[in-house]
């Protein structure tokens, strides 16, 4: 089974598991190496297990970072 976080990226996969030593941000709390996760900061904010639970799914922020890196984030949601 998949290891996906808020936004839907498998954090088994993600490069930056093994490049920044990254937990996940279910782990970390959405502190991640660049600062914090506005995705999860938001899912916080509104008690939600992810992303794809929210009544505005996909919102244009997890677009636009689909769009940048991951694509495939908002399809693996919708499979939650």
């Amino acid at each position: 089974m998949a290891n996906y976080s808020i936004c839907g990226i498998d954090c088994d996969l993600c490069r930056f598991k093994t490049e920044q030593n990254c937990k996940g941000c279910k782990t970390i709390k959405g502190n991640v190496f660049w600062g914090e996760c506005d995705l999860y900061k938001c899912n916080s904010q509104k008690n939600q297990e992810h992303c794809g639970k929210c009544s505005q799914f996909p919102c244009n922020t997890l677009k636009e970072w689909a769009s940048s890196e991951n694509p495939e984030r908002i399809d693996n949601l919708r499979k939650l």
